[in-house]
């Protein structure tokens, strides 16, 4: 496997350029990161893939590793202020765009999978040579990274999990919903959607201008001219999310374990698709929260009250303490 420079996430030389727009291409070119991007190269299900990372290395020999995992409407651009505060304490960070995200590669054809995504965050740790992390998931990430754990054990010292969403199975209480009709919505969907979505779902209505970067990325994709690749992926990924649940599994954890858990948060699937008394019963994250705590075998549970579905964007101060001092028990000096 090769591993390549990425500068703005452009196309290969030999697509043509695009058309101007006012958004953002699928690959995200020019929208720059805050530290260097590489590419790993990737065979999914008979695909040429780019798997997109950053990988920031502090002064001198790195403490250890951390790696962070990005949720569904985000990218490992997110973990900017994460990053720097454990690279200042002495860690290696690793933070991956998984395939169909980012500026990683979006197929439209594949079956999208936590597995997949897991197989290939260790092939990336493999080629960079890294042999132990502490693995933190935020909202599906903590998806991901309960799969990475669950596969790869020995590579896995600590996990910790920012708002996963997955704490229920909705399977068993919401309708499902197909691919083609996610789709649908998707590309029906208008650029101001997204603010009002987020400041519902995860910031309780009430909106800072510091949170204007998580908007850019997905309002970006809506206005730009891969607009209908999007909104195929995205409804791909979601049937990933709601089909493949990782948490009948927790008791099957072996590593420490960590939950950061904004109780403000009320993140579900479905809710819009199940009636209102049902709808009321979903995403109560301090009730989740406490019951996964208890079904992962070495689990700390640490509540952040009036805090929502993105922590680290949020309350950085309130979430970095207790997320630094999981990963320095784990990589003690």
């Amino acid at each position: 496997m090769l591993t390549a420079a990425v500068t703005g996430g452009e196309r290969p030389p030999s697509d043509p350029p695009p058309e101007p727009h006012e958004g953002l291409n699928a690959r995200l070119a020019g929208f720059d990161y805050p530290f260097d991007v590489q590419a790993l190269e990737l065979d999914m299900q008979g695909q040429a893939v780019e798997l997109v990372y950053m990988d920031v290395r502090p002064a001198g020999e790195a403490r250890g590793a951390v790696l962070l995992l990005h949720g569904k409407n985000f990218s490992g651009a997110y973990w900017e202020r994460t990053a720097r505060a454990l690279v200042e304490r002495g860690y290696r960070v690793i933070a991956p765009d998984q395939i169909g995200f980012g500026k990683s590669s979006k197929p439209t054809d594949v079956q999208y999978s936590f597995h997949e995504m897991a197989r290939h965050t260790i092939a990336l740790l493999d080629e960079l040579r890294v042999e132990k992390v502490v693995a933190v998931g935020h909202s599906m990430g903590g998806m991901v990274a309960t799969r990475l754990a669950l596969s790869a054990p020995e590579r896995v010292v600590g996990l910790a999990l920012m708002n996963p969403i997955g704490l229920e199975d909705w399977q068993r209480v919401v309708p499902y919903r197909s691919v083609a009709a996610i789709e649908e919505s998707e590309l029906a969907r208008a650029p101001d959607a997204v603010k009002q979505y987020m400041l519902a779902a995860y910031f309780a209505g009430e909106w800072d201008e510091a949170y204007d970067p998580l908007l850019t990325i997905q309002v970006g994709w809506i206005r730009g001219p891969d607009a209908a690749q999007m909104a195929r992926v995205s409804a791909l990924t979601y049937d990933m999310i709601f089909t493949q649940p990782v948490l009948h599994e927790w008791p099957d954890l072996s590593m420490p374990t960590l939950l950061i858990i904004g109780q403000r948060d009320r993140t579900a699937l479905g809710r819009d698709r199940v009636e209102a008394e049902v709808a009321a019963t979903l995403g109560d994250y301090p009730a989740l929260g406490r019951a996964a705590a208890e079904a992962i075998p070495n689990a700390q549970l640490v509540e952040l009250d009036d805090i929502g579905h993105v922590p680290h964007f949020e309350a950085f101060e309130r979430t970095i303490e207790p997320l630094a001092t999981f990963v320095d028990a784990r990589f003690p000096r």
